[in-house]
Formats: structure tokens, C-alpha cells, sequence
């Protein structure tokens, strides 16, 4: 960590440069000023500061991001498990998380890329569906000074910034299709373009996008492109909602009890039989951010060391939470029959097309399943382009 200043009565530009391509901090020619002196050491002593104070960051952000973060011991999490930790280890460019809102992709981004050999570069994201189109190629490319009106000045877009690291592209199912043309080509050519610009710059970064959307539905639409699509599906991580692995509750809490009660100085032990029973009948429609949520509020408005029913919002304690309405009717109404294939479909997909698994995420028999995927004229080759 120690900075060398280089001190010397022959001032020729060469030495200057040889002694900074060695890697010493700065280079001071005889006769010298004190002042001067004294402000590059103050300098040096300031990049050493902020070199530390960087690596303590990087430090905390593994362990922030570390794989026992990501809580659960259900089939469906240790999927999940298997998946960050195959990817983290390798060098997979484009990865595809698709999920429901609240399901945690931020959270598995972000462990893939600090539990990876890219940690110590740049982890950069945005939400395609929170700039507006006009602005996102800007935002994700940058531009050249003059290459708009308001472009006063140069500026580097977030794949060049993530260059080495990481670029979350959270909400892809949102992005224009312009957009989209333009990041089909950023992966296959690993380069990028200023808006304004001459040239291609070459960005080495990895793609992680996530969408809560149904993108072969996009795909079929011709809201997305199929091409993109199948590009970014090279590692696609499916994180299933709250609903399907509910036996991961418990758990859940005890992580969530011990980060809040850490963060606001409490000693809430657990949550009463009652509280538990109203928590696992739930149907979690915000999924693990809103079990979050709820056990944060519980912490923070408790007054002894157990959570109870009445430390819940009301909709946990209404007598039909358990079937609160999920999915709300159109105000044009819906085809039945097209919401009920496009269910077989997804569930068929993420059992692989293993017709048992499908019926029990169905709760249906496999008879059952059968008959109805006969009555839709579902075929296996549906399921292959899925």
C-alpha cells in the first residue's frame, strides 16, 4: 500500500513517465516548494484512505451478498442454490432471472456477481421500465458532447461504467424494441457506441436481466424479440414465488427476526403458534419483500419478546387471507380459456415438461392434467419452444 513520489534534479518527461508506468503516485522536480511537497504527500495519503475504505466496501458486500443471504430449504430454493453457484463460479455472460415481483432477484443478482471473480469491479444496474425510452439508450450507452440538444458534455453510459464487472438490467420485458436491437448486438459484439458517436468501444461485462413478465408471451406478441430472448436464456434462474415453497416460512422469519432485531436494537425472541399459523395460511401475493415487510412492521411495534396477530397489517388477519384474490379480472374481461393454458404451459415448463410435477404445482391429478391438455390441443412442442 505504499505510495512512492518520485524526487529528482533531472526533470526530463521520460524519466516522469518511466516512473508512473513503474507506478510511483507523483514525480516532483528540484527546486521544489515545501507547500508543493506537502500537498502530493496529503494526496497520497489520501488515494491510500480510499483504496482501503474501497476494499473494506468490496469485503462487506461479500458478506452482504454471501450465499447464506439467500434463505431456504425447499426443492424448489436449493434449484436456486445450485444455479447461483454454477454461475458464480464460471464466466457466463447473459444470465435471465424471471420471477414475480418480491421474489428476490435483485438479491440473486447481486450474490452473483459479489461471489464471483468479478467482485471487485463495478456492479451497475437499472430498471429498464423506470427511464423513459428517449433517455434509456443514453443512460445505457452515454453519449458524445453535441449529439443532442441537451448533451453539453461527453458522458459515459453503464456498460462502459460495469466494463469488467456487472450490468443488472432489471424489468427487460419493458424495454423498447429499438433498445432491444441495439443490446442484441452490445452481446454479440461486446462493444458499445456513444449516442453521437464514431467509434465502438470494446465493454467486457456480464448481463444479468430480469423480468417478472412472461417473455415467450412477449415473443408471441412481437413485443420482445425471439432472437434476444434466446440469447439471454443461456442461463435462465426460474425463483419461484412465495405460494410454492411455503415451507421455507420459518426460516424466513428467524433471518428476517435476527436483521431487525440487529438494525433496530430489539429482542424479539420468535412469533407465537397463532402468528405462525396465520403466516403459513397466507397467500403472499407480494411474496418474500412482503413476508420481509410484515416481519419488520411486527419487530417494530412489538412491546415483549414475541411477535403476535395483532403486529400484523389487517389483510394478514382477515378470516380469507389465505384466499385473497391474486389475480384480478380485466375490466374487459378474459378469455378462460386462454388463462387456463397459458397456467398448463408455465407449469409444464418449469417441471421440464414432467407431466406428475406440473399436475402437483396444479394441485390437479395427472389425469386430470392430461384431459385438459388434450382438451387445449397442448402438445409437447409447445412446451420445447417455451
Amino acid at each position: 500500500e505504499t505510495q512512492v513520489i518520485i524526487m529528482t534534479a533531472y526533470g526530463e518527461v521520460e524519466t516522469a513517465v518511466s516512473a508512473l508506468k513503474l507506478g510511483a503516485y507523483d514525480y516532483i522536480k528540484k527546486p521544489f516548494l515545501l507547500d508543493d511537497m506537502i500537498l502530493v504527500c496529503e494526496k497520497a495519503l489520501e488515494t491510500v484512505r480510499l483504496k482501503r475504505e474501497v476494499q473494506d466496501l468490496r469485503g462487506r458486500y461479500r458478506e452482504e451478498y454471501g450465499f447464506d443471504n439467500i434463505v431456504g430449504n425447499s426443492p424448489p430454493m436449493k434449484e436456486v442454490f445450485e444455479h447461483i453457484k454454477n454461475i458464480a463460479t464460471s464466466d457466463t455472460s447473459t444470465i435471465l432471472l424471471r420471477g414475480e415481483s418480491g421474489t428476490g432477484k435483485d438479491l440473486v443478482a447481486k450474490t452473483i456477481h459479489f461471489q464471483s471473480s468479478r467482485f471487485n469491479k463495478p456492479f451497475v444496474e437499472i430498471n429498464c421500465a423506470a427511464i423513459p425510452d428517449t433517455l434509456l439508450e443514453s443512460e445505457l450507452l452515454g453519449h458524445e458532447r453535441g449529439a443532442f440538444t441537451d448533451a453539453r458534455e461527453l458522458k459515459k453510459g453503464l456498460f462502459e461504467k460495469a466494463s469488467g464487472g456487472t450490468i443488472f438490467l432489471d424489468e427487460i420485458g419493458n424495454m423498447n424494441p429499438i433498445m432491444q436491437a441495439k443490446l442484441l448486438k452490445i452481446i454479440e459484439d461486446k462493444k458499445v457506441r456513444r449516442v453521437g458517436g464514431l467509434e465502438d468501444i470494446e465493454v467486457n461485462v456480464r448481463i444479468i436481466a430480469a423480468t417478472n413478465l412472461d417473455l415467450w408471451s412477449a415473443v408471441n406478441k412481437g413485443n420482445f424479440r425471439e432472437d434476444l430472448y434466446y440469447r439471454l436464456k443461456i442461463f435462465p434462474i426460474y425463483l419461484p414465488p412465495l405460494r410454492e415453497h411455503k415451507e421455507d416460512i420459518p426460516l424466513l422469519i428467524k433471518y428476517f427476526l435476527d436483521r431487525f432485531n440487529r438494525e433496530f436494537k430489539k429482542r424479539i425472541i420468535g412469533v407465537s403458534e397463532e402468528a405462525i399459523r396465520l403466516l403459513m395460511n397466507y397467500g403472499w401475493p407480494g411474496n418474500v419483500r412482503e413476508l420481509k415487510n410484515v416481519i419488520e412492521r411486527g419487530v417494530i411495534v412489538g412491546k415483549g419478546d414475541t411477535i403476535l396477530p395483532e403486529h400484523f397489517p389487517k389483510e394478514i388477519n382477515s378470516p380469507d387471507s389465505s384466499k385473497r384474490e391474486i389475480f384480478n379480472l380485466p375490466p374487459d374481461g378474459i378469455s378462460l380459456e386462454d388463462v387456463e393454458r397459458g397456467f398448463i404451459l408455465q407449469a409444464l415448463i418449469r417441471r421440464r415438461g414432467n407431466k406428475t410435477q406440473a399436475a402437483r404445482l396444479l394441485n390437479i391429478s395427472r389425469d386430470t392434467l392430461r384431459y385438459r391438455m388434450k382438451k387445449l390441443n397442448i402438445e409437447f412442442k409447445d412446451i420445447e419452444t417455451g
